[in-house]
């Protein structure tokens, strides 16, 4: 049997899919692939275009004159494109294939779930900026997560941003992430909790360690050792 994949209707018939997926074949994935990774495409250029996580760089950009600022802006667009393909496709491909070396499943069904992992974690972005964008200010912790609570009780920026990655949206990531591979695998519902969790974790800490590198101001110190001061 062949049916039709549909994003939204499967999200919310989380059950109806895993069945379907078990003794049917799925017609127009390839489709919904490519547009949910425009999407996220799309969306990585318009908070980019917007200025999001810029502020500290734009004034040393305004500083070099028109032209600089033309061709700083130009590399800053053609890094967040860079960054946005490879967020994307760690998401779906690189996770898809751990899980399938890890559980023995299919690829061609976990790149189903990671599809709508890519979803999640792309309204999740969507939202906030969508909040940002209506209160004209841009904060570093995610609302929908522990970033907030993190930074008022703790003073530590590597915890802050280790608790910034557990939001309620990777709750929801989490609890798909169970009961689908629960449906395809006799393995222990305890360990793939522990796997999923575990990997979770691992993820969290190392955008943690990356966070809380200055890379602004080691790009400030070589912009201001450049061509923008000559």
């Amino acid at each position: 049997m062949i049916f039709d994949f549909r994003f939204w209707r499967y999200l919310a018939n989380q059950q109806e899919l895993i069945d379907n997926l078990g003794f049917s074949t799925i017609r127009d994935f390839k489709k919904r692939v490519w547009m949910v990774g425009f999407f996220g495409l799309l969306l990585f250029i318009v908070q980019e275009l917007w200025g999001m996580n810029t502020q500290q760089i734009t004034s040393v950009y305004a500083a070099g004159g028109t032209d600089p600022f033309a061709i700083a802006r130009l590399v800053s667009l053609a890094g967040i494109i860079i960054w946005a393909f490879l967020y994307l496709s760690f998401h779906f491909f690189g996770i898809s294939f751990l899980l399938n070396k890890i559980t023995g499943i299919e690829l061609s069904k976990l790149a189903v779930l990671q599809l709508f992992v890519v979803g999640i974690l792309l309204l999740e972005k969507a939202l906030l900026f969508f909040i940002f964008v209506l209160l004209g200010v841009t904060t570093p912790v995610s609302l929908f997560s522990f970033g907030p609570l993190a930074a008022t009780l703790l003073d530590h920026a590597f915890l802050v941003f280790f608790f910034n990655q557990l939001s309620i949206f990777t709750a929801l990531i989490i609890a798909l992430q169970v009961r689908f591979i629960r449906s395809f695998t006799e393995m222990n519902p305890r360990i793939i909790f522990l796997i999923i969790i575990t990997i979770h974790i691992v993820m969290a800490l190392i955008t943690a360690t990356v966070s809380i590198l200055p890379l602004e101001e080691w790009y400030l110190q070589l912009v201001e050792g450049g061509a923008f001061n000559e």
